[in-house]
């Protein structure tokens, strides 16, 4: 073996370590869950009973990156479109930890929350889950950051949060 067989083979060792290691910055050898599995495990997880108040479940899994829907129930009623006024009760949470931190449920069973689709009067994740949606369902509904709150949240929610929502529509007006 010559001094070039030497060289090449000491340069091409950090090479081979390298590949054969778990990637660290992962935290983790295995692959990262990705967040459209998450949000259909958080859906599988939510009751099909509308009279039940939803509960959300944290998420160890990739945020997301994009507006995500999960129906847990499709119903088969009116169809929420733009122009409509969606009454919908809800259940929101930060995505993360599944910490609850608004809820309809709590004015009382029977309250809903008029959403006017289209009027940009909530958050844009929020109204644009609701489109597409018929009476009698539930969906869950991941919104990241960018179309909840961003940098500009209300008092009691981080800046760049991203949330979470379990959303039963209750009727179309």
């Amino acid at each position: 073996m010559d001094h070039r067989t030497v060289r090449r083979t000491l340069l091409a060792l950090p090479l081979s370590i390298a590949l054969s290691l778990p990637l660290a910055a992962c935290g983790s050898d295995e692959p990262a869950e990705s967040a459209e599995v998450a949000v259909e495990e958080v859906a599988a997880e939510i009751s099909t009973d509308l009279s039940v108040r939803p509960e959300v479940s944290a998420s160890d899994a990739q945020v997301p990156t994009e507006l995500l829907l999960e129906d847990v129930v499709v119903g088969d009623g009116a169809e929420a479109t733009e122009g409509a006024t969606a009454q919908v009760k809800y259940v929101g949470a930060f995505y993360e930890t599944g910490e609850e931190f608004d809820a309809s449920w709590d004015q009382g069973e029977d309250y809903t929350l008029p959403v006017p689709l289209g009027a940009g009067r909530v958050i844009p994740g929020f109204e644009q889950g609701i489109e597409g949606m018929q009476v009698g369902g539930r969906r869950v509904i991941a919104i990241p950051s960018e179309l909840a709150y961003g940098d500009q949240p209300p008092p009691g929610i981080p800046a760049g949060a991203d949330l979470v929502f379990v959303v039963d529509l209750v009727s179309v007006d």
